[in-house]
């Protein structure tokens, strides 16, 4: 349940700091249109960065390196 209160908390302040740096009053309709192209804009990046980093985390060797790791013995086999 707190996750999902902090994800939508951190989309809300997303989209609040969009309509104020943008000065956007979203009453007028080519306000809101290009408030939702900013927006799927904002978070097609969010999840751009996401899906990077993740695969960044995922080719990171994690295990130490040390003089008795099979691991080691294994990469030297070539």
């Amino acid at each position: 349940m707190k996750t999902a209160m902090f994800i939508i908390k951190f989309l809300l302040l997303g989209a609040l700091f969009i309509v104020s740096n943008e000065d956007l009053a979203l009453k007028e309709k080519d306000n809101f249109n290009e408030f939702t192209g900013l927006y799927s804009d904002w978070l097609g990046s969010l999840f751009e960065h996401g899906k990077d980093l993740t695969g960044y985390i995922v080719k990171v060797d994690w295990l130490p390196k040390t003089e008795n790791s099979p691991q080691r013995d294994v990469d030297n086999r070539g």
